[in-house]
């Protein structure tokens, strides 16, 4: 019986204010029935409102957690979210080559949802050439997209054209979130797969800033859907469901961008 529960991975920051990171990961994993490990690379001050401040793990704390969770858990799917610098970057692609820890997602998070960076402008490089290549699932928002293609993306045929360059990269699997096109009533999602299935999830958009943390619990909630047996196209859209549910469904927390409602449940869910 030993290991036979479904185990899952996120390697990503902390949020102290509880909205996002690493708390985010961790709550919708256990919404979606699957046990939670974590590697913490960065901690935060942050809450609703902003982060303050943050500062990256040492290398040595990190070979560490990755050691300590590979040894003992059998790890099916995992995620990386927050990865602050070419150091952390680098220290978790060497430990991602090193250990067996199923299927990877990459949340490319670069900058918060109040403006502050969350990778250093030098780590994108990093990023592109040694992580991506490793994802079997990608997640960008716009933005995100833009900085790793090099290309501004304005509409949906240039979504497509970047998922390709994406792909390009070696990642298997692209998903490019189209929330910040929001001159749209519908927010639109591109996902690009491995066979070259191409497909749009959409849901209506909600006039809210409770949206603090919807990135790691897209990407969080796919890893988990993954680590259960899934496949990727089922995952990405019981992610979209979820994500959607958890902005209609919203709580109030703090004074600014709040954060989503993991206790939500949506119509034909299956668990």
């Amino acid at each position: 019986m030993t290991n036979e529960t479904i185990q899952t991975l996120t390697i990503a920051g902390t949020d102290s204010g509880g909205g996002a990171g690493v708390m985010a990961d961790i709550k919708t994993m256990q919404m979606r029935h699957v046990f939670s490990a974590a590697v913490i690379v960065a901690v935060t001050a942050q809450n609703t409102i902003g982060v303050q401040d943050f500062m990256p793990i040492p290398k040595k704390l990190i070979d560490e957690q990755f050691a300590s969770v590979a040894s003992d858990l059998k790890i099916r799917a995992c995620k990386t979210g927050m990865l602050a610098d070419v150091a952390t970057v680098e220290a978790v692609v060497e430990n991602l080559k090193k250990y067996d820890l199923g299927t990877l997602t990459v949340d490319p998070v670069m900058v918060a949802k109040g403006g502050a960076r969350l990778l250093s402008e030098d780590a994108i490089k990093t990023v592109r050439e040694q992580l991506l290549p490793l994802a079997d699932i990608l997640t960008p928002n716009l933005p995100e997209a833009e900085e790793l293609t090099g290309m501004k993306i304005e509409s949906k045929d240039q979504m497509i054209d970047a998922a390709k360059k994406l792909q390009d990269l070696g990642v298997k699997n692209v998903l490019i979130k189209g929330g910040h096109q929001t001159e749209s009533k519908e927010s639109s999602d591109f996902i690009l797969l491995e066979s070259g299935k191409s497909f749009w999830v959409s849901a209506p958009r909600i006039d809210t800033v409770r949206t603090h943390g919807t990135g790691d619990t897209l990407s969080s909630c796919i890893t988990a859907e993954i680590a259960k047996g899934a496949d990727v196209e089922t995952a990405i859209r019981i992610g979209k469901k979820y994500v959607q549910a958890t902005i209609a469904n919203g709580i109030q927390v703090g004074h600014g961008h709040g954060p989503l409602n993991h206790w939500a449940t949506f119509e034909g869910d299956g668990e």
